[in-house]
């Protein structure tokens, strides 16, 4: 069974002949006191996509991610990226996965050292690590923090560092945990403009729904473990009812303002 399920999920090819990315079929997935975090879920996702994940907080998002990368095994079903079967505990390079807290994820003595940890656990010589700190960094707008201490950075630039340590491992997808979460306004405003101008697949799990409609072109809706809507961020998000059904409301911006906000 699990032989003809690799074949399927290997040669899956999509509606339009985009390359798939990711190929999950099947996938659940339980903690020990934590039943059914996941139960049965299929997912495509077409290389360059921008998809986010939204649900009330414990529908399984993050669980999500964490087999998506291969940090957790599932229960059941499985998952291929870019046609090839992923191992749980296998290191994928081309898979980064920004955590929600930036702390979970800066350690080292300097920012530049923070970036360059990726790219030296990858074996590249040190020319090759140097160029991809420098790059990652100006992608980022961080070079003026690369002697900084992480610790002494505000909470965006700890999230922009994060993602600087991310891009110096070239990933082909990213995978992002609230990405906004301690952002303020400005720096907010730059990720999202970096994501849209992004090559990478992405797959962004948020609150912020509005940040969702701005930076993807695709969204599900989780709960209770299962998809429950999969499509048009504007027509999935934009369904009242369906919203608050699942714990969600419609974004301020689809709604319709016929008296203006103030006098």
């Amino acid at each position: 069974m699990m032989d003809s399920v690799s074949t399927s999920l290997n040669s899956m090819t999509s509606p339009n002949h985009r390359p798939i990315a990711i190929a999950a079929q099947g996938l659940s997935f339980s903690y020990p006191d934590q039943p059914d975090v996941l139960c049965g879920i299929d997912l495509t996702v077409q290389e360059g996509e921008r998809l986010g994940i939204i649900g009330h907080n414990g529908c399984g998002k993050t669980t999500l991610f964490m087999l998506l990368c291969g940090v957790l095994p599932p229960g059941t079903g499985e998952i291929a990226l870019f046609g090839e079967p992923l191992k749980p505990g296998q290191f994928r390079p081309e898979v980064g996965l920004l955590f929600q807290d930036p702390d979970d994820q800066l350690f080292s003595a300097s920012v530049r050292d923070d970036i360059a940890f990726g790219p030296q656990n990858m074996g590249l010589d040190p020319a090759e690590v140097d160029a991809r700190v420098t790059q990652a960094a100006e992608m980022t707008g961080i070079t003026p923090l690369l002697p900084r201490l992480p610790h002494h950075l505000s909470g965006g630039e700890k999230q922009m560092v994060a993602i600087a340590g991310l891009l110096a491992m070239t990933p082909k997808i990213l995978l992002c945990d609230e990405p906004t979460a301690s952002l303020d306004l400005r720096t907010r405003r730059r990720l999202i403009r970096f994501l849209k101008n992004s090559t990478e697949t992405l797959l962004i799990s948020s609150h912020d729904l509005e940040f969702v409609l701005e930076v993807c072109d695709r969204v599900l809706l989780i709960d209770e473990g299962r998809i429950i809507a999969d499509g048009c961020p504007k027509v999935v998000m934009g369904d009242q009812a369906l919203m608050e059904k699942h714990g969600l409301e419609k974004p301020h911006s689809l709604i319709p303002h016929q008296d203006p906000h103030h006098e």
